[in-house]
């Protein structure tokens, strides 16, 4: 590549740094540049995987980048490992236009509604936590050995936990351990609205194929089945033959097969012949740990402090931490300041009047002794005692709720306790919250009266 092609390609990725970092991933800097001919820069990524993401999801970006720092009406083109280049010149000849990679009608047709697989979705960037152990193993399993380990793998969970992470993990591995494979992944609507389009045009035949002769099916949000009494009988045809062919099957739901309104029995059956699977909210513990794994993957500097206190404000759903992330990275750059904990407040909507009306930690001490009769020496002393421990820990939980101290600040208000006993004791209240309504009902009651002062 030219001097001159090599400085639009470093001011290209300049530009999408400061103006697109919703769509910025680390390993950007890994896509090689060919130069730019007949009006496009070619640009090859290091698998199909990550040129068909780039086409589907980053497209639009790139050719704002290069059409702004060249002032020109140029085209970016994505090339995958093997897909041909521009010619090379010789003796002096000026290469021959080249057009880049580009599926044919025919392969396009053999795939429709296909769902593009995020490279970031593999198993290297997925946090294990108790929440999710179970499934990501299962999910190991089954791309280490499709068709052989659980079959058919069912995962269901709430949305935004990670059942898209795991199956995008499965196609992944299974596409670079086994390239010859034939996997189609596709959402539940997408296989609906091919089946109604393929009875319409006369062509079930040609449907038929696309989904019975693959060696992995994967379908997400499987549910959208219900009530579909013509979509079921063929999906459970295509369920049979896939199974006795011992190809892998792999669905994901918001609900176990069981309580899927409207599902045919016999398709509530199948689905728990193999593996059926779980994934609840993530802990305190893991959603830090997500956090800092979002942001690496967007090669965003995030101290500790902000990665806790996302954690802390956003409890329930991973794609909205994802979100904050963005929102708190794109702050940053307006801004021209660095990530700190004040600009994570102020990204996440907190102003400094919403932070003065929340509750002080003497506040929250004084409700919780109120409740359980307690100390508050006990509370701030050493006393390890059960009937002080679990107070203690309230108190914790809701100071890391309800106020906008660091997780530093508020050990330091519990008789000089580290950081970790305050996790510790968050991911405690979490748990026993989650297991035991009554307990859940209290903590509630509690938030309420301080925020009722």
């Amino acid at each position: 590549m030219s001097d001159p092609d090599r400085q639009v390609w470093n001011a290209l990725l300049s530009y999408l740094r400061r103006n697109h970092l919703p769509v910025w991933r680390q390993w950007f800097d890994e896509l090689e540049p060919l130069g730019i001919n007949s009006g496009a820069m070619l640009i090859r990524a290091r698998s199909d995987v990550h040129r068909d993401y780039l086409r589907r999801d980053c497209l639009e970006a790139f050719n704002d980048a290069l059409c702004t720092v060249t002032s020109q009406l140029l085209a970016v083109r994505f090339l995958g490992p093997k897909d041909p280049g521009p010619v090379a010149t010789t003796n002096g000849t000026p290469p021959a236009p080249t057009e880049a990679y580009s599926p044919s009608q025919a392969e396009l047709a053999s795939r429709p509604d296909a769902l593009t697989i995020n490279p970031d979705y593999g198993f290297e960037n997925f946090v294990v936590g108790p929440n999710n152990r179970l499934a990501h193993a299962a999910a190991v399993a089954v791309s280490d050995n499709p068709g052989q380990a659980y079959n058919p793998l069912f995962i269901h969970g709430d949305v935004g936990l990670g059942k898209t992470h795991l199956l995008q993990a499965i196609c992944l591995k299974i596409k670079q351990a086994r390239p010859e494979s034939v996997m189609h992944y596709i959402s539940c609507d997408g296989f609906i609205n091919d089946f109604m389009h393929s009875v319409q045009s006369g062509r079930m035949g040609a449907f038929r194929h696309r989904f019975r002769d693959v060696d992995v099916l994967v379908i997400d949000d499987i549910h959208f089945l219900a009530k579909r009494d013509r979509t079921q009988e063929e999906f459970f045809h295509t369920f049979n033959t896939l199974y006795q062919a011992r190809k892998q099957i792999v669905l994901s739901c918001d609900a176990p097969p069981e309580e899927i309104p409207d599902l045919e029995d016999r398709l509530v059956s199948r689905f728990n012949w193999g593996l059926v699977t779980k994934i609840d909210a993530p802990c305190y513990e893991t959603r830090v740990a997500i956090v800092k794994s979002k942001a690496e993957i967007r090669h965003m500097p995030l101290p500790d402090d902000v990665a806790c206190y996302i954690a802390a404000q956003i409890d329930s759903n991973i794609r909205e931490l994802e979100g904050a992330i963005i929102k708190i990275q794109i702050l940053a750059s307006v801004e021209a300041r660095e990530i700190d904990l004040d600009l994570a407040r102020a990204a996440l909507g907190e102003s400094p009047q919403r932070v003065g009306k929340r509750p002080s930690v003497d506040a929250i001490i004084n409700v919780v002794t109120d409740f359980y009769s307690v100390k508050r020496t006990d509370l701030l002393g050493k006393r390890r005692h059960k009937s002080i421990s679990l107070p203690r820990q309230v108190c914790m939980y809701l100071a890391r709720k309800e106020t906008s101290h660091s997780l530093e600040e508020i050990g330091a208000h519990f008789g000089g306790r580290d950081h970790t006993t305050v996790m510790h004791a968050v991911r405690t209240i979490e748990s026993k919250a989650h297991d035991d309504v009554q307990f859940a009902s209290v903590v509630q009651s509690l938030m309420r009266s301080l925020r009722d002062e």
